[in-house]
């Protein structure tokens, strides 16, 4: 089995990137054998599409909700077919992976696309690109065009298995506001050395970038009537934080667990700032408060924590109930703090509540009904025996985010790397206003914090007699109330797109239907039963609508012989 070709063709057209992944396949056997297509994808991408065709003839994969596809492949499967074509492999990652018999000398051709809009983290947007083909490939290239209208600030590209040879074979050409990415190896470049056929094409292509913000209300773009602002005020100041680690040490965090948080608490107090206040609370069965209430990050206090952070150790159970009602409480007597500060708990746990209240449900509604509104919480869970749905929820309920650690021997990094996305917040309860009667659709528009680094995105669909789109930001920063204000020409701003060499489509309209799903579905996990019905059915619609295998739909791979497959999209909860 050769793979004579493999494309990777990416378009990426203001942080939405439309990615094509084709591999042809030819069979040099004498005897009919398996074409295997494997592909690894971030876990935050939607596949919108697959096909394979086999000497001509095209077997496409057929997107429908899960249910039903699901019963109608349970028959099938009675007739002894395999099933799982998507598994989580990494923690950016999930795999796809289809096998077909073809005949000797026959030949199939692989196509796989996949959507996902690129999230600014730590001031930066990252495309991740697995590169896996397990064979030299003749035909072999990956191939980037981005365009940001608003312009390129800086653009770096970075690999795991570059040599010199390969560098050779990359280049880079870009202006104001596009750039062109192709990577296109030879035979020759692609060989660990002469005498082996085997490939030196084996980890992750990068490529990251950062774009160039003048105005101070952000950025807004239309196309076909739906638009999409983007905005990442640049140079606020930082409100102080008021911060309560909470942190697991019962028995099973023993071992290189607690080594790790150990080191990641280290480096983290270091990244303190002298405005921040904070504090510590360790648990296991028992609650231990470090001290009564938060102190202020001396250099003397930072020490001292340091201090404690060496001595701990592992064992006992799990109270998590008490160590967040503990920590709320903590922040809640607090005197003293600074009048425009942000308040969060981070907790970080690898277990199940297996002390005091043990009823997740229970622990929910007592966490949400302390913190009320008041504070962020941020859940870390770290490794595969916790309860990450129970995490996500606590944390989505209260404003927050969850996150899994994984067990590598990077979990330290992980965990700073988490912080540091936290660590920066310069706005609070932030309003993006827009003329209620002319837009429909609206994506989430009210946000709790903003942090520096990162990006907030609202989409929509305007009415069709809309001249002049004015949209109008709210937010607190640390020093004052601010109001942004500005109007968008629509028909000025329609022009900036006409270039269709970058364009896939109405790209506005599926990043706009994108971004609702993958909001859908987060609300839906922190809502009550009913609610959280009506958003996965409005999220199903959408992911019907545009095609994408979400949580909710599966796509039904068809093969020869009337075969089928199921392609279904896994989740970190499981």
């Amino acid at each position: 089995i050769e793979i004579y070709s493999l494309h990777v063709d990416c378009k990426v057209t203001s942080r939405f990137a439309h990615t094509v992944i084709t591999s042809k396949i030819v069979n040099q056997a004498n005897e009919s054998q398996e074409a295997t297509f494997e592909v690894e994808l971030p876990k935050t991408a939607f596949i919108a599409n697959f096909s394979m065709s086999i000497d001509g003839e095209v077997y496409p994969g057929i997107i429908k909700e899960k249910a039903a596809a699901q019963n109608e492949y349970d028959s099938a499967v009675s007739q002894g077919q395999s099933a799982g074509l998507i598994k989580i492999t990494d923690r950016k990652l999930e795999q796809f992976h289809v096998s077909v018999s073809i005949a000797a000398a026959s030949k199939v051709t692989f196509e796989l696309t996949y959507e996902e809009l690129l999230k600014r983290q730590l001031g930066k947007y990252e495309l991740l690109i697995k590169v896996r083909p397990k064979q030299l490939v003749k035909h072999f290239q990956i191939d980037v065009h981005i365009f940001e209208p608003q312009g390129i600030q800086f653009l770096e590209t970075d690999s795991t298995f570059m040599t010199n040879e390969l560098t050779e074979a990359l280049t880079k050409v870009q202006n104001e506001t596009k750039a062109h990415i192709l990577f296109k190896p030879t035979l020759d470049q692609q060989k660990k050395n002469s005498e082996l056929e085997e490939t030196l094409l084996n980890g992750d292509f990068v490529v990251r970038y950062d774009v160039k913000r003048e105005a101070s209300a952000g950025d807004l773009q239309i196309v076909n009537g739906y638009f999409v602002h983007y905005f990442a005020p640049q140079e606020m100041p930082v409100f102080p934080k008021n911060v309560i680690f909470v942190i697991d040490r019962s028995g099973s965090m023993t071992g290189r667990k607690i080594e790790q948080t150990k080191d990641a608490l280290l480096k983290i107090l270091q990244d303190l700032r002298q405005e921040d206040n904070f504090s510590f609370i360790t648990f296991n069965n028992k609650v231990v408060e470090w001290k009564s209430s938060l102190l202020p990050a001396t250099e003397e206090n930072v020490a001292s924590a340091a201090a404690l952070v060496q001595t701990l150790t592992a064992r006992g159970g799990t109270d998590i109930n008490g160590a967040l009602l503990a920590a709320v409480g903590m922040l809640e007597k607090a005197e003293g703090l600074p009048e425009h500060s942000v308040s969060m708990i981070i907790l970080l746990t690898d277990g199940q509540p297996t002390s005091g209240e043990r009823n997740v449900k229970v622990i929910q509604e007592n966490v949400q009904k302390a913190i009320n509104g008041k504070y962020a919480l941020f859940c870390l869970g770290f490794g595969f025996d916790v309860s990450y749905k129970f995490l996500e929820k606590l944390a989505l309920s209260s404003g927050g985010i969850a996150r899994r650690i994984y067990e590598n021997a990077d979990a330290a990094l992980q965990l700073q790397g988490f912080y540091q996305e936290v660590a920066t917040p310069v706005l609070m309860q932030i309003e993006m206003h827009y003329p209620e009667n002319s837009i429909e659709g609206l994506t989430n528009n009210n946000f709790k914090l903003f942090f520096e680094g990162s990006e907030i995105i609202v989409s929509g669909k305007i009415s069709d007699e809309l001249d002049l789109l004015p949209v109008e930001i709210k937010a607190q920063s640390h020093r004052s109330n601010l109001t942004f204000k500005e109007e968008a020409n629509v028909k000025e701003k329609e022009q900036v797109f006409q270039n269709q060499r970058y364009i896939f489509g109405n790209f506005i309209e599926r990043l706009w239907a994108y971004l609702n799903i993958q909001q859908l579905l987060e609300k839906a996990i922190s809502a009550q039963e009913e609610d959280q019905k009506a958003l996965e059915a409005q999220a199903l619609d959408l992911s019907l609508q545009y095609s994408f295998v979400t949580p909710l739909t599966s796509m039904v791979v068809t093969k020869p012989q009337q075969q089928e497959e199921l392609a279904n999209k896994p989740t970190e909860a499981g």
